[in-house]
C-alpha cells in the first residue's frame, strides 16, 4: 500500500477541477456536451494513468466537491457519475499479476488486456447514456418536439413545401432510436481517443505504469462483448425501455467493434505496398457509405481476442509498480 504524498494529492485535485471545469462547459453548451464530457475524462485519465489510484481517486472526490459546492448538488453528483468512467479505466489499465499466474514465464508481470478495458469502455459509455437520457426526460415527447420544431422551421423557409404526416411520424420513430446509437459511437470513440492521448502523454513524460502497446495488435473487443451486442439488437424490437437502453448499448458496442476492425485492418496490411491507400479508402468509404462501415464492424466481430502485455517484473523504481494486482 502506497503511503499519502502531498505531491499526488495535489496533482489528483487539480486534475478533479479541471474535469469538473470541463464538464460545467458541457451544460453551457449542450452541443459540445460529449465533446467536452470526454474531454473532462483526459485529465482524470493522466493522473490515473500516470499517479495511480490515490491521485486518481482524490481527483474524483474533488471533481465532485467542485460542482456540488460551485454549482448544485445533483451536478456534484453528476460529475462523480462521469469521472468514475476514465477513474476505472486507468485502475483497470494498472492491474498486473505475474505471468506465471497465467502460464507464463516467471520473469515476466502480465497487465489487464485491452480487449476487458475496451468491454468496461462500451458497457459504462452504454450506462452513462442512458442515464443522462433519464435525467434530461429523453423519450417520444422530446424527439417529438425537436421534430415538429425542425418542420415548422422548414415550412416557415419554404411555404410551399408539402408536409406528409406519415412521414413525419416515420421519422419521429426513427429518430427516437437513432439518437441514442449515435451518441453511444460518439461517446465511445471520444472516451478511447482520450484514453489513447492519455497514455501518449504518460508515456512521453516517463509517468506510465502500464508499458505502451501495439494497438493494432492490441486492440480488439472482448468475445462476451458479442452477446451483450447480440442482446442490444434484440431488444431494439421489444420497443419502449428496453429499445431505448439497446439502441445506446448498440451505438456504443458496434462502435467498439468498429474500432476493433479497423485495428484489425491495420494489423493484416502491415508491411503491404498498397497499405496506405487501402487503410484511406477504407476510412473515407466508412465515412459516408453505410456498406463499407458494415464490413469493418463484421471484421471487428470476426477478430476478438485478448492480447496481454508483457513486462519484465523486476522494476528498481518502486514508484512504477502497479497499484494493484488482477
Amino acid at each position: 500500500m502506497k503511503k499519502l504524498n502531498a505531491k499526488e494529492l495535489g496533482i489528483g485535485a487539480l486534475a478533479g477541477l479541471t474535469a469538473a471545469l470541463l464538464v460545467y462547459g458541457a451544460t453551457v453548451q449542450p452541443w459540445l456536451f460529449i465533446l467536452f464530457g470526454a474531454l473532462s475524462a483526459l485529465p482524470i485519465l493522466i493522473v490515473g494513468l500516470g499517479w495511480g489510484n490515490i491521485a486518481v481517486v482524490t481527483a474524483v472526490v474533488t471533481a465532485g466537491l467542485v460542482g456540488a459546492v460551485g454549482y448544485s448538488l445533483p451536478f456534484g453528483l453528476f460529475v462523480v457519475l462521469l469521472a468514475l468512467i476514465p477513474a476505472w479505466l486507468s485502475h483497470l489499465a494498472n492491474l498486473a499479476r505475474p505471468a506465471s499466474e497465467l502460464g507464463g514465464p516467471d520473469h515476466l508481470m502480465a497487465w489487464y488486456p485491452l480487449s476487458d478495458i475496451m468491454l468496461h469502455l462500451c458497457g459504462l459509455a452504454a450506462v452513462v447514456i442512458v442515464v443522462a437520457g433519464a435525467v434530461m426526460g429523453y423519450g417520444s415527447d422530446l424527439i417529438g418536439q425537436v421534430v415538429d420544431l425542425y418542420v415548422t422551421v422548414m415550412q416557415d423557409q419554404q411555404p410551399t413545401m408539402p408536409l406528409d404526416p406519415v412521414a413525419i411520424a416515420k421519422t419521429k420513430s426513427f429518430m427516437l432510436y437513432a439518437v441514442p446509437v449515435v451518441w453511444g459511437i460518439v461517446w465511445v470513440l471520444m472516451l478511447l481517443a482520450a484514453y489513447y492521448i492519455a497514455t501518449r502523454i504518460v508515456a512521453a513524460s516517463s509517468r506510465n505504469l502500464r508499458p505502451r502497446e501495439d494497438i493494432p495488435s492490441a486492440l480488439r473487443m472482448n468475445r462476451n462483448a458479442i452477446f451483450v451486442f447480440l442482446a442490444a439488437i434484440v431488444a431494439l424490437f421489444f420497443g419502449g425501455t428496453p429499445a431505448l437502453i439497446g439502441a445506446a448499448a448498440v451505438g456504443a458496442f458496434g462502435a467498439g467493434f468498429l474500432v476493433s476492425g479497423f485495428a484489425a485492418l491495420h494489423y493484416r496490411t502491415r508491411g503491404k505496398d498498397w497499405r496506405v491507400p487501402v487503410l484511406v479508402l477504407c476510412y473515407l468509404t466508412s465515412l459516408i457509405l453505410t456498406l463499407p462501415a458494415f464490413i469493418v464492424l463484421i471484421l471487428g466481430l470476426a477478430d476478438t481476442r485478448k492480447a496481454i502485455a508483457l513486462t519484465p517484473n523486476k522494476n528498481t523504481d518502486n514508484s512504477k509498480q502497479p497499484d494493484t494486482k488482477i
